[in-house]
């Protein structure tokens, strides 16, 4: 690892570790980027600098933006993704200027941060199925328990679109689905 990544890397995780919000006794943000540089390190084990970069800092400062500050409703909800998704864009590039990345590294991890080129950019979709895979890993099964069985299908198939037909090979032969979710990832 570069000592600018290692840079980076560190100073993603001191921010996320000021996540006032706790899960399993750490704070959420930095659990969260954890999952997502193991399951980025699985997946994509030669991955580009710019990719280990933002799997790490896809959550980063989430609690400044809480989705109850946004209207409810799908527009609200879409609002607040975009205000999400600028804003981890907005800190993590300011983290790689500070450690020296030139302006072109800075924004190749913004657009993926951003998500922009899911399914035409091969690193933003790389990323888009990390978190896809870390969603059903860790997230999902609390996710389920919470909502309607309705809800639950919609969720699932929105998350299979997502993916890359690689992914979601891995998610029919990594978990066990109910055939009705699995489905979705057959496609």
């Amino acid at each position: 690892m570069s000592a600018r990544l290692t840079q980076v890397m560190e100073a993603i995780d001191a921010t996320n570790a000021k996540d006032p919000n706790l899960e399993n006794g750490q704070p959420a943000a930095l659990l969260y980027g954890q999952r997502m540089s193991a399951e980025q390190a699985r997946l994509f084990p030669d991955a580009s600098e710019t990719l280990q970069i933002a799997a790490r800092g896809q959550h980063i400062e989430r609690w400044k933006l809480p989705r109850e500050a946004y209207p409810e409703g799908r527009a609200g909800y879409l609002a607040w993704r975009k205000a999400e998704a600028e804003h981890h864009a907005e800190v993590v590039s300011n983290l790689m200027q500070q450690a020296g990345y030139d302006t072109e590294a800075q924004q190749a991890a913004a657009k993926m941060l951003r998500k922009e080129g899911i399914k035409r950019d091969p690193q933003v979709q790389a990323l888009e199925d990390i978190i896809c895979l870390v969603f059903l890993k860790w997230y999902f099964a609390p996710f389920a328990a919470k909502h309607p069985a309705e809800k639950v299908q919609r969720i699932v198939e929105k998350t299979a679109r997502k993916m890359s037909p690689e992914a979601r090979a891995r998610v029919l032969d990594e978990f066990e689905l109910p055939a009705e979710l699995a489905a979705a990832f057959a496609n």
